[in-house]
């Protein structure tokens, strides 16, 4: 009988102190940190390198990419008990570019907290668009510098994915261009998505998280929707392809790990 009470001291004894210890990591957590995430572009399983390699899609297509930019924004963080923190709209538009090797966004000033997902938008909001040329802040140089607007009247481009192809019939080398934003109300081609970090993100004014996130560009025309090269070798305005290709993009995005690091505080 002796040994049935200390085996049950003994359980909950270790199921106390691995409960305290979960709760030591995330008790206390005060003050703000900023939260960075860093967006690895991919084609499939092999990591994007511009120019230099080929990669074969499920159309048998081979694709020489040369461009990758895209812009992300509109960024939210929800913590372990549903809350959700909504970064500052006016902060919150970024351009990702693999030629320049501008894939880091930080989202500055988070509060502390226990992270489990993010939520964030494939390009410019109505909202904001509608704001004018004036409203847009720093974002409409950038977008010009960066090949991410067409004009202001024709808008943003949400995303500039480009290269050459050949297939089986396309036998030379040939370009493609693939430009999706929105084109008035009609045509609202902006998304959100949201990403489970599969990992807690950890943030207080010791601990400021990076979560990283893969983009495999083979989505954008081998996703859900299937889009010939071959067929349709520029995509731009296009009423019947171009929400094809923002379903694709939105699909194209998932967290490979968080990284709890110690950090200043901002």
């Amino acid at each position: 009988m002796k040994s049935i009470y200390k085996f049950l001291a003994f359980t909950l004894l270790a199921v106390f102190t691995s409960c305290s210890s979960d709760d030591d990591a995330t008790a206390g957590l005060m003050g703000e940190n900023k939260v960075t995430l860093e967006f690895d572009n991919s084609v499939g399983s092999d990591d994007l390198l511009l120019a230099t390699a080929g990669y074969t899609n499920s159309q048998n297509e081979t694709l020489t990419i040369t461009r990758l930019n895209y812009i992300v924004s509109n960024f939210s963080l929800t913590n372990d008990a549903g809350e959700v923190f909504t970064y500052d709209k006016e902060e919150s538009y970024f351009v990702t570019s693999e030629e320049t090797g501008s894939t880091e966004v930080v989202l500055e000033h988070i509060p502390a907290g226990t992270y489990v997902s993010v939520t964030f938008g494939i390009g410019v909001d109505q909202e904001k668009y509608l704001q004018g040329a004036e409203g847009q802040g720093d974002f409409l140089t950038i977008a010009e510098e960066t090949n991410m607007m067409w004009s202001w009247q024709a808008g943003y481009k949400f995303l500039n994915y480009e290269g050459t192809f050949t297939s089986e019939t396309v036998t030379e080398p040939t370009d493609f261009k693939v430009h999706m934003g929105s084109h008035g109300s009609s045509l609202d081609n902006y998304k959100e998505v949201t990403l489970s970090l599969g990992t807690d993100a950890l943030v207080s004014d010791e601990m400021s998280p990076i979560i990283h996130i893969v983009a495999d560009a083979n989505d954008i025309l081998d996703g859900e929707n299937k889009l010939a090269l071959t067929e349709q070798s520029v995509i731009m305005v296009s009423e019947e392809k171009s929400p094809k290709v923002a379903l694709n993009t939105a699909s194209m995005f998932t967290v490979d790990h968080v990284h709890n690091g110690t950090g200043d505080s901002h």
